[in-house]
Parts: C-alpha cells; structure tokens; sequence
C-alpha cells in the first residue's frame, strides 16, 4: 500500500485557502484541504486532475 505524500499545491491562495496535492501514487491524484489533513480527500484519476487544472489557467 503507498502512502500519499502531500505537497501545498502552486494553485493554492495566501489567504489560507490552501489545498495540498499528492501525486506520488501511481494512477492517483490525491487532493485535500491543508487546514483539515486527517479529513477527507479526493481521488482523482490523473488526466481528470489535469483537465481541471488546465480549466484554472
């Protein structure tokens, strides 16, 4: 079983409003809120996490 490693994501704001992004699983994007680690997480399918974030720019 791999274990997440967790980063704070370039998307995040400096207002607090900050989401971390772990991409160290293979086949797996994991997204949480930074302010909540033991809450809930997304997991996402990598291209779906890159159709999101390109949706940002």
């Amino acid at each position: 079983m791999h274990e997440f490693d967790f980063v704070k994501s370039s998307y995040s704001s400096t207002a607090g409003e900050c989401v971390e992004v772990a991409r160290n699983v293979p086949d797996v994007v994991a997204v949480r809120d930074s302010k909540a680690p033991d809450g809930p997480m997304l997991r996402l399918a990598p291209h779906a996490w890159a159709e999101f974030t390109s949706s940002l720019d």
